[in-house]
């Protein structure tokens, strides 16, 4: 459920309401939430909200995430309670809305704490390197080869902790080959858009595997096209390599710019 009309402030009075766009940061919430929908019949009321007008910066909005960012959520069935920032609404959700323990793990488990690892782990290095990626290599008008070089190696680095860690897993966190949980949506999140920062999979083979698995997920689909279909999304970027020429053209511009900025400054991969 949602509203196509320039959100204003609240419009659900029961369930969890989600404040959000479409961006790695806010499918965190809207995969989790669409996966909690699927298991438990959890349903939830979305509003998109365009970062681009700078609705997040309105008074109603930062009432409930203070750093005017999304993704938000507000639980209207425990007195309105607002919880902001990704990490802390996968941490909320699951606490409250997950009885299995399908997508966490219990507090006493080792494993929790594996959890939280990661999604600090997210939370404090892949997603800001990756949004600096994003920025550096394709979104600045001027560009700079020392941060573009910087930006999208500390990322490529990164992605190799990941590949790693997926070596004999199909995912980050539990016991034998692991098990879904918050630790691989809150990467998966950000892995989705690899190639909008100039990251190639095909570099991070486990990654890439465990990417398709997740991607693959009834839930995760509607969740990254909630508030709607992402523009810039590996799938789409793939898609569009195929089918646009003029685009190709300019990814294979930026890519040669990337990898003049690398050998100009001495750039080696290197993980961790």
């Amino acid at each position: 459920m949602s509203t196509s009309a320039r959100p204003t402030g609240l419009i659900a009075t029961s369930g969890i309401e989600l404040l959000t766009f479409g961006t790695p940061n806010g499918h965190k919430a809207s995969i989790l939430l669409e996966e909690l929908k699927a298991a438990y019949n959890k349903s939830y009321t979305y509003q998109s909200i365009n970062i681009s007008e700078n609705i997040q910066k309105e008074p109603w909005f930062t009432k409930f995430s203070p750093n005017g960012r999304i993704p938000a959520i507000v639980d209207h069935d425990r007195n309105d309670f607002g919880v902001f920032e990704g990490a802390a609404i996968l941490s909320y959700l699951t606490r409250h809305y997950d009885p299995e323990r399908r997508f966490s793990f219990e507090v006493d488990d080792d494993d929790f704490s594996r959890v939280e690892q990661w999604v600090a782990w997210q939370h404090g290095g892949l997603g800001p390197m990756q949004g600096q990626a994003n920025h550096f290599y394709r979104l600045a008008k001027e560009r700079i080869p020392y941060p573009t070089q910087r930006y999208v190696g500390e990322s490529e680095r990164l992605y190799g902790i990941l590949d790693n860690q997926l070596k004999d897993r199909d995912y980050l966190v539990g016991p034998g080959k692991g098990k879904y949980s918050i630790a691989d949506i809150a990467s998966f999140s950000w892995v989705n858009w690899a190639y909008f920062a100039g990251v190639n999979l095909d570099q991070f083979p486990n990654v890439k595997a465990w990417w398709q698995r997740i991607a693959d997920r009834p839930a995760v689909q509607k969740g990254i096209n909630t508030p709607s279909e992402p523009r810039a999304a590996n799938a789409v970027y793939q898609k569009r390599l195929v089918e646009d020429p003029e685009f190709k053209e300019n990814e294979d511009n930026l890519k040669d710019l990337a990898d003049k900025a690398k050998k100009q400054y001495g750039y080696k991969y290197a993980s961790p």
